[in-house]
């Protein structure tokens, strides 16, 4: 049973590290949370964690591992996930008017929201590279089946909880009156961060063909 329960509190430890860590996640989530769409930020929420748990399920049945070694696909989903974000940026950009800035209309409906946070974690081959890491390190393959799903659970709700989190903190009065001041400038800084981490992203890709082309010259 102490073996068990280091299994779990070893995977779901690591797990935490993960979610809270700045990415592109967190700042969409925020963005929405600090601009007042509380339901678009609930509804990202729901979609970031079904997103997380659905690679998680596919690390634990091998079928992730298969995707990373497919480098075409890999790529095309990278470039993809950095299109997506280079756009999630350039519409916070565009939004970002003064009149925008306090009247917000980035996935006002939950529905919408969900959307928009499971295509952002989906579209992030990063993810997969994370679970496969997590669960090589932390669950060993004879793991009893009890076991994984309740790391799954746990894993879902840790998403659940943290940028539930995000979005109750950053959509108070206080966070809301900095947005109402600044928000134009709030708007552009996360629309920046997305774009960024969506260039990273297709650099990354770029790079990654770059080096395979050179390494299969010189053989």
């Amino acid at each position: 049973m102490n073996s068990e329960m280091s299994i779990i509190g070893t995977a779901l430890g690591l797990y935490a590290a993960g979610v809270v860590s700045p990415g592109p996640n967190f700042a969409l989530i925020s963005r929405l949370a600090v601009s007042g769409a509380k339901p678009a930020a609930a509804g990202a929420t729901l979609g970031l964690a079904m997103a997380a748990t659905f690679y998680a399920i596919l690390t634990m049945t091998g079928l992730a591992l298969i995707l990373t070694r497919i480098g075409w696909l890999a790529r095309l989903v990278q470039i993809a996930g950095g299109c997506y974000l280079i756009y999630l940026g350039l519409r916070s950009w565009l939004s970002a008017t003064p009149a925008a800035a306090t009247h917000p209309t980035l996935a006002d409906g939950g529905l919408r929201g969900f959307r928009t946070g499971f295509l952002v974690n989906m579209s992030n081959p990063k993810v997969i590279v994370f679970f496969v890491s997590l669960y090589a390190v932390a669950v060993p393959p004879q793991t009893a089946l009890w076991i994984k799903l309740l790391i799954l659970a746990g894993g879902f709700l840790l998403e659940i909880f943290w940028y539930g989190l995000v979005t109750a903190l950053l959509s108070t009065a206080p966070a809301r009156a900095v947005h109402d001041r600044f928000g134009l400038w709030a708007e552009r800084a996360i629309g920046t961060l997305l774009a960024g981490f969506g260039i990273r992203l297709i650099a990354d890709s770029l790079l990654t063909v770059g080096s395979a082309a050179t390494s299969s010259t010189t053989k």
